[in-house]
C-alpha cells in the first residue's frame, strides 16, 4: 500500500510544477505572437493558409483581402494549438480568423466583411498606408469618365 501513496505523490508533482511552465510558455507565445503581429503590415491568424483555408471564416477573410490585392502574411493556428489558444488570448477575441493592420486588432471574419460592403476596410488600409485594388480600380473608372 505504501508503494501505491508513493505513485500517487508522483503524479500529483509534475501538477504543482505544471502552471509556472506553463505561465513561460504563454510569454514566450504572446512574444512570439507580438512579433508577428508588428512585422508586417497585414497579418493574418487563420485555419489553414490561404491556398487551403480549412474553413469557410477563414476562406471568407481570404476571399475579401484578395478583392482588395493586399498582401498579408498568414499563419495557421491548427498547426499548432499553443498558438490557437494563445491567439484568442492576445486578442481577447474568442475566434478565429483574426485580422492585424499596422499591429491593431481588426476584427475577425464578421467585422472584415462589414468594413468590406460598408467601404470602410478601404478607409483603415489607407489610413496603414496600404492602397486597395478596389479604391484603385475605382479611381481609373472614373478617370476614364
Amino acid at each position: 500500500m505504501s508503494s501505491l501513496l508513493k505513485i500517487k505523490r508522483l503524479t500529483r508533482i509534475p501538477q504543482l510544477v505544471f502552471p509556472s511552465v506553463r505561465a513561460y510558455s504563454d510569454e514566450v507565445h504572446k512574444e512570439i505572437i507580438d512579433k508577428f503581429v508588428k512585422n508586417a503590415p497585414v497579418v493574418v491568424f487563420m485555419k489553414g493558409n490561404p491556398e487551403a483555408p480549412k474553413c469557410g471564416f477563414s476562406n471568407a477573410v481570404v476571399q475579401i483581402l484578395r478583392m482588395h490585392e493586399v498582401a498579408y502574411e498568414s499563419h495557421d493556428v491548427l498547426a499548432d494549438e499553443s498558438m490557437r489558444q494563445g491567439i484568442k488570448e492576445y486578442s481577447n477575441w474568442p475566434t478565429v480568423p483574426q485580422v492585424f493592420i499596422k499591429g491593431e486588432f481588426v476584427g475577425g471574419c464578421d467585422i472584415m466583411l462589414q468594413m468590406h460592403q460598408d467601404g470602410e476596410l478601404i478607409n483603415v488600409l489607407q489610413k496603414a498606408g496600404i492602397q486597395s485594388a478596389l479604391l484603385t480600380k475605382a479611381m481609373d473608372e472614373e478617370e476614364k469618365k
